[in-house]
Formats: structure tokens, C-alpha cells, sequence
């Protein structure tokens, strides 16, 4: 990206983040280092793509870069000063102004047939209730397979495990970046295998006493 854009995005940011932080939530765009861990796992086949939260569009950019088509996005944005620039950047793209809590009521596609879900979305911000719409929302537009990729600048997944456990979900920490402001990590949430949750089913006495303990945790892979 050329310099004077980076600019202009960083100040269409900045101004956005003083006029409700809570949305927002940073104080700059994330960086290209973050942006090409959110999408390293994501091929072209993945599409159609659904991104919430695309802001000034970088995560958008590495999804292109990464060769997903620009037919194959839908970009899920709330704020209204982003949108108009969403449109004017990537003209093929569907570009959205909702809220992504209210993503099961909107009929964006005919099915499940998402193969990956971006987040930029300031999860930590939100109340339990709000993130719990959100994620069920969005997987019930991915297919079987399909994953949803999450930023988070704490120190840990930023959905909470009863959250995880109520959707049947599992949160696997995929790598993280000094080279952002701030540092972030990303997670890949996906739907747990029946496996997975067989293992979270109550045992019984006699089941407890004859088999040893284990130590798993399907929820996080960290």
C-alpha cells in the first residue's frame, strides 16, 4: 500500500477510535504481519469468505493477495464511516453495513457454504450475550470444515469457554505477532469433532474410578 494511503487509513482510524473506543477499539489499523497470520490458512477454494469488522480493508487486502476472488467476499461492516470506502476499494465485493450480532437473521447466502469467516471485531469489548450471537450467527453460513479467525491483543482466546462449550466450538491459538499495534495473537475457532465432545459428556462413578485421568482440554490447543 502506498504511503500517503496508509496515511489517510491511519487517521480515518485514529478519528474513529476517539469518537467511540469501545467499538473501535485500537488506535490503528492492524498491520500487514497480523493480516497475513489471519489468512495464512485460507485458499481460494475457501470462498465465498465473510469478513466482519474489515474496517479500512486490510485483512481484505490479504485475502485478495492470497488469491480469493473479490466476487467471493461478503464484508460485514457497522460502522458507517468505513463503509464508503469498503465500496469504493473493492467494488466486487459484497459490502454490508449491519451488525454482526445479527448475522442468523440475515439471509446472506442460501446455505452453509462459507469456507472461512475473518474477524476484526473487538470480541474483549462485547458482553457474553452479543459474542455468543455473533459466532452462532456466523457458523451457521460455514460448511463443514469451515473455520473463523480471531485477533485478540490479550493474552488469551477472547471467547470465553462456556461460550465455546454452549456453541459445541473449539479455539486452537495459531501463532502470534510482535510486529502489530499493539502485539496480537490469532485463533482459529472450528466446530468440535463428535470426538471432542463425547470427552465432555458427564461420566459415570464406575466409569471415573476404572479409567485413569487425562489432562485434555477441547476447547483450546494452547
Amino acid at each position: 500500500m502506498r504511503a500517503d494511503v496508509a496515511f489517510s487509513d491511519f487517521l480515518h482510524f485514529f478519528r474513529s477510535w476517539i469518537s467511540n473506543p469501545m467499538r473501535v477499539a485500537a488506535v490503528a489499523p492492524s498491520g500487514d504481519s497480523l493480516a497475513r497470520l489471519m489468512t495464512q490458512e485460507i485458499a481460494p477454494l475457501d470462498g465465498p469468505v465473510i469478513e466482519l469488522g474489515p474496517g479500512t480493508g486490510v485483512f481484505t487486502r490479504a485475502l485478495l493477495a492470497r488469491g480469493v476472488a473479490e466476487s467471493d467476499l461478503t464484508l460485514i461492516e457497522y460502522g458507517p464511516e468505513f463503509v464508503p470506502g469498503l465500496q469504493r476499494r473493492f467494488p466486487q465485493a459484497k459490502v454490508l453495513q449491519m451488525d454482526a450480532a445479527k448475522l442468523a437473521h440475515a439471509d446472506l447466502f442460501d446455505g452453509a457454504i462459507a469456507g472461512a469467516i475473518v474477524s476484526g471485531l473487538p470480541l474483549l469489548s462485547m458482553s457474553p450475550r452479543k459474542v455468543t450471537a455473533i459466532l452462532g450467527g456466523a457458523f451457521t453460513y460455514l460448511r463443514p470444515g469451515g473455520a473463523f479467525y480471531q485477533f485478540t491483543y490479550g493474552p488469551r482466546c477472547p471467547v470465553p469457554r462456556p461460550i465455546l462449550d454452549r456453541l459445541g466450538l473449539k479455539a486452537t491459538h495459531i501463532g502470534a505477532t510482535v510486529r502489530n499495534l499493539p502485539p496480537a495473537s490469532v485463533y482459529r475457532i472450528s466446530r468440535r469433532k463428535p470426538l471432542d465432545l463425547a470427552r465432555e459428556r458427564p461420566q459415570s462413578h464406575s466409569e471415573t474410578v476404572m479409567r485413569p485421568a487425562t489432562n485434555t482440554d477441547p476447547a483450546s490447543d494452547d
